[in-house]
């Protein structure tokens, strides 16, 4: 596992504003496995209070279950889970100080809008005055505040999504535990739903934990991101130092679109074999009698194919062995199984770890 980035004694929102650093959620040493399978191995972090932290992932990388451990749905077998400085590894959901918000939205269809919202302050015996006022708050919070005797059927998956926020706000948690919440939602309401919960969470000031698939998500919304693998963290790090300083072959490929650049190629180009990852917006194209700029390098190879993608294209080009995605701006169009020259700046190559390749 690679060393984790330390809180240190302030941490700097996405939005400029610093944090004074008070842990909300902690794991030390944290394993859980299922039969032959580690689903988490031995993961230690720590979350700051008011933290929009994101766990970032492929399918079967161990982020839900690093939530579920938080949540107390699971238990470790090893290690210790400490909710604001107490380890509540074998304690019950219930007497824990936090919600989690599901992408199936998990709404009771025989309760209208407002009896869903409430329901949790009818579990906790809440007297129904407050209960009410309370629920309509949460419901106003989420920009739902006339929708309260609607029925879940009559909702579209967006406002299904605020009500089981709402219903997981009511309870005034300190932290919100959000599983792959957008996951259902189309492109355009994803992203409008991505600028309210930044919002929402920025007001409300408590601890978010976000676990998703998609790194747009992790990118946009996070001020820290742990990227997980097989039960692992790769890497822990606010989004601009993911992106622009990967730490391993891993992260390259799977936050963005990096080509990743080992063995004897990297070694005419940088005189070590030992793996490089270079962005595909980073690589320029250049013209058959076109000077090669200064600080940069060149690779020579064959066109194998142009994807269109509206604001940019893509190309793949078979280089010395390797097939290189390039985003070449402003390229005249090149034809299919022609010949092209790929350059970009020294500066554009990350070094990766000496196992990476």
């Amino acid at each position: 596992m690679r060393a984790l980035q330390p809180l240190g004694d302030r941490l700097c929102r996405r939005d400029g504003r610093a944090l004074t650093i008070t842990t909300a959620i902690e794991f030390r040493a944290v394993t859980r496995s299922f039969g032959a399978t580690r689903a988490v191995n031995g993961v230690s972090l720590s979350i700051a209070a008011g933290e929009f932290f994101s766990v970032l992932g492929p399918s079967g990388s161990g982020k839900t279950t690093c939530l579920r451990l938080i949540a107390g749905f699971d238990l470790p077998d090893a290690g210790e889970v400490l909710l604001a400085g107490r380890d509540v590894s074998s304690v019950p959901p219930h007497d824990r100080d936090v919600n989690t918000v599901f992408q199936d939205y998990a709404l009771f269809p025989h309760m209208n809008v407002l009896s869903n919202v409430a329901y949790g302050l009818k579990v906790r015996g809440v007297v129904p005055s407050e209960r009410e006022q309370r629920a309509r708050e949460a419901l106003a919070m989420v920009k739902l505040k006339e929708f309260g005797e609607r029925w879940p059927a009559q909702l579209s998956g967006g406002q299904k999504q605020r009500v089981a926020l709402a219903r997981a706000l009511v309870n005034r948690p300190k932290v919100l535990l959000l599983d792959e919440p957008l996951g259902a939602l189309d492109l355009k309401l994803r992203e409008e739903m991505q600028i309210e919960l930044k919002s929402l969470q920025r007001t409300l000031g408590i601890t978010f934990v976000y676990v998703t698939h998609d790194q747009g998500e992790a990118l946009s919304m996070s001020d820290r991101v742990a990227v997980l693998d097989r039960g692992r963290i790769e890497q822990l790090a606010a989004p601009r130092v993911l992106y622009e300083q990967p730490a391993t072959a891993f992260v390259a490929r799977f936050v963005g679109s990096s080509n990743v650049i080992g063995g004897e190629l990297a070694r005419r180009l940088t005189g070590s074999a030992q793996a490089f990852a270079v962005r595909a917006e980073r690589i320029v194209a250049l013209a058959a009698n076109a000077a090669l700029p200064a600080g940069h390098v060149e690779c020579q190879g064959e066109l194998l194919d142009v994807q269109y993608h509206g604001a940019s294209s893509r190309w793949q080009v078979q280089c010395e062995g390797l097939v290189i995605a390039a985003e070449p701006r402003d390229a005249e169009a090149a034809q299919v199984g022609s010949k092209v020259r790929l350059a970009w700046p020294h500066s554009a190559m990350v070094r990766l770890a000496a196992d990476a390749a």
